[in-house]
């Protein structure tokens, strides 16, 4: 399994305080997007993260291969919105995780 960090950088340093209604929506199908993503097993967790530095967003996917990596976040409503969100995305060649109860 391959194991991926993906990085949602937000529009500006203001945001979300100053999020506007449109962002509001597009944020909520964002949610919708990685939830279902998750609900399907490729995530492992989501979520924002409050940098001082500026807010962003993360995700942390696992696929079969790299192949589908940048197409995730391609397809998340945000960045197909084309309103100032942009993502990267980075390989993780090391992942540890809780172990499983046998």
């Amino acid at each position: 399994m391959n194991y991926f960090l993906y990085k949602l950088n937000t529009p500006r340093a203001t945001f979300p305080a100053d999020i506007t209604p449109v962002e509001m929506e597009l944020m909520q199908e964002h949610a919708t997007y990685w939830r279902d993503l998750m609900n399907k097993g490729l995530v492992v967790a989501f979520g924002p993260v409050a940098d001082p530095k500026g807010p962003y967003g993360i995700a942390i996917f696992r696929l079969q291969d790299s192949s589908g990596a940048d197409t995730l976040g391609a397809n998340d409503p945000v960045i197909k919105a084309n309103v100032g969100f942009n993502f990267e995305v980075h390989p993780m060649p090391s992942v540890v995780l809780p172990e499983q109860p046998a």
